[in-house]
């Protein structure tokens, strides 16, 4: 037995920006970049792995800036040990993104050589080749929650220095390094180490709002990256999108994945974070999380998934164990790749979380279900909520309870 559902449409606080070409453009300005790059300097530039909205109209959008100064830029991945940690995988991920030699004008260069360019709380400070021989570096990263970690600086520009620009070696040693000082430590002072080489230009921060659209541009200098990432953070943390009820007895997710979320479900958002240190902050209870599908641009990696009750067996047949290996071993997050029970079908995965989430009747559970948690803009809610919409302004249903909808094969129709 299943519970009736609501579809809802979540409303999220935040601008956002029309035309990001000409955001990047206005960002820029201020730094007037041509009296410091010389005619014809290499310029490196970051292009990570997350699936950051209208990234590659950003990349293309410095790209230009960096060209109208006279400059020779060229793209380089930037994610760790992501794309299978070999240079041919990660120059797919960005493939995928939209991230081309055509589509930027300018070289990608990808490489998993590193140069030791410093040093912090005893860790080396690494930069990939690439970077390392050009004479300048620039930063672009989403700075937003961190899914591990919360402090005043957690995913953003100084980790996109710390570990995205370091490869998969670099990757490993931060991450490593994190059981010793603390993950926001580790990204500050390993970040300031690169900033002390001089070669990093500027970074442009990247915040959305709920809605996964592009809110805010900003370019920051490098004696700016410590102050204006925290007052960026508090932004984006202010217009995050999360779940509508804090308590579920069953939350289901119909997509995870690497281009979601570093965790493939971002652990804020579904309240299961694992933390080595310091203690989690307070986030939603959900006793029961089943994850339905895993993305196609993942390439097989669904680390995350060990944070799921219960997986699909066609989520289950996506994995690639080898791929997800590498990165939850870089990550030093093992627990995060555990293989949960698979079950056929979604109506088998939900059956089965409706079973053991302690529920007397199921038909009067607390269900949620998403597209994913980077997508949750419009939801459905069980008939247990209804009487708490009347009361939520920020909620708006979009029709009458009617039966969870399963197809002939016994799977949700997608969202």
């Amino acid at each position: 037995m299943f519970p009736r559902v609501i579809r809802v449409r979540q409303r999220f606080p935040g601008p956002a920006v029309g035309d990001v070409a000409a955001g990047v453009a206005a960002a820029l300005a201020p730094l007037d970049l041509r009296p410091h790059i010389r005619p014809g300097a290499a310029v490196a530039v970051t292009a990570g792995s997350r699936g950051i909205a209208n990234i590659a109209a950003i990349t293309r959008a410095v790209v230009d800036a960096l060209k109208a100064a006279g400059a020779r830029p060229f793209v380089f991945p930037s994610m760790g040990s992501h794309g299978g940690a070999t240079a041919e995988g990660q120059v797919e991920v960005l493939r995928k993104y939209g991230i081309t030699q055509e589509a930027m004008g300018a070289p990608i260069r990808s490489t998993m050589e590193t140069v030791r360019v410093g040093e912090a709380l005893g860790i080396p400070a690494l930069l990939d080749r690439h970077a390392a021989e050009a004479d300048h570096v620039v930063a672009i990263n989403r700075v937003k929650a961190h899914t591990d970690f919360a402090g005043e600086i957690e995913s953003g520009l100084l980790k996109m220095l710390a570990v995205g620009a370091g490869n998969h070696e670099g990757a490993a040693s931060c991450h490593q390094a994190n059981f010793a000082h603390g993950y926001e430590k580790v990204c500050i002072e390993v970040g300031r180490a690169l900033l002390r080489t001089g070669k990093i230009l500027f970074g442009l921060g990247i915040v959305e709002n709920g809605y996964h659209q592009t809110a805010k541009l900003q370019a920051l200098l490098p004696e700016e990256f410590l102050a204006g990432e925290k007052a960026l953070l508090r932004e984006a943390k202010a217009w995050a999108a999360r779940l509508p009820f804090a308590e579920a007895d069953v939350l289901v997710v119909e997509t995870m994945g690497k281009a979601i979320s570093g965790t493939g479900m971002d652990s804020k958002v579904i309240g299961r974070a694992h933390y080595i240190r310091p203690a989690p902050p307070a986030m939603p209870h959900v006793t029961r999380v089943v994850a339905c599908d895993l993305s196609d641009n993942s390439y097989g990696n669904a680390h995350g998934v060990g944070m799921a009750d219960f997986i699909t067996a066609r989520l289950g047949r996506k994995i690639d164990a080898g791929v997800m290996a590498i990165n939850s071993i870089t990550s030093t997050l093992p627990e995060l790749a555990r293989i949960p029970l698979a079950l056929e079908t979604d109506r088998e995965a939900i059956q089965a979380a409706l079973e053991t989430a302690g529920l007397a009747d199921p038909t009067k559970a607390r269900v949620l279900r998403i597209r994913s948690t980077l997508d949750l803009a419009e939801v459905e809610v069980s008939e247990a909520y209804a009487h708490a919409l009347t009361a939520r302004p920020d909620l708006e249903p979009l029709g009458p309870a009617a039966p969870m909808p399963f197809d002939a094969a016994g799977n949700l129709v997608p969202l």
